[in-house]
Parts: structure tokens; C-alpha cells; sequence
């Protein structure tokens, strides 16, 4: 999926790429996470095929990976999961699950 960038506090810029998956266990289940990244002070917005790059195992030794947001369909939670060098602090986390609130509830803000 195509990434998005938006600034949270403390002028960090912020790249968030999308991605979703399906679970049987019982019942239908959808959870979609975002892998969160920081885009150095600078730096131009990656492209699609940097962001593709980016999502392997190795990803947690990336010096600008943030860890992943998880957000469960079937009950409305989100979970930060911290697994690499860099960990954002709380308020950090509540800034960005409003901001990719916002873009989940405003389609045309993603539509390619």
C-alpha cells in the first residue's frame, strides 16, 4: 500500500505505511497494521517501492523505525508494538492513532 507522512509533536516527520490481513479463527477477523518509520528533518518523502524495502524482518535494526500500530476490526483497539531501536512515548502514539483515525475516516485523503 501506498505510505503517508504527517508531523506529530516535536516537528517529527512521520511515514506510516499501511498494510491489512485477514484471519479465520472461528470467526472473520480484520486487522490492519501500520509500520510507523521517522523521515529524517530534510529528507524527501521515500516512494512506494522505499517503503516496500522496508517491510522485512530486518526492519527492527532500521535506525527510523518506530515499530508498528495494530488496529483490531472486530474489537476497535489499537496496540503499539515497540520491537526496534527507536520507541515513541505515549503521547506520541495517541497523536498518531488520531491522525491514521483521520485518514481512515476520510478515504478521499488516501485515494490514489
Amino acid at each position: 500500500m501506498k505510505p503517508f507522512y504527517f508531523k506529530i509533536e516535536q516537528n517529527v516527520q512521520v511515514m506510516v505505511i499501511p498494510d491489512a490481513a485477514a484471519h479465520v479463527d472461528g470467526h472473520p477477523v480484520l486487522t490492519y497494521s501500520y509500520t510507523l518509520y521517522e523521515v529524517p528533518s530534510g529528507s524527501p518523502h521515500p516512494g512506494s517501492a522505499y517503503a516496500d524495502a522496508l517491510l522485512t524482518p530486518d526492519k527492527r535494526k532500521n535506525h527510523n523505525y518506530f515499530g508498528t500500530l495494530v488496529f483490531d476490526q472486530t474489537n476497535g483497539i489499537y496496540d503499539y508494538v515497540c520491537d526496534g531501536i527507536n520507541e515513541l512515548s505515549g503521547d506520541q502514539v495517541q497523536e498518531i492513532i488520531q491522525r491514521i483515525t483521520h485518514y481512515r475516516e476520510n478515504p478521499t485523503l488516501w485515494r490514489i
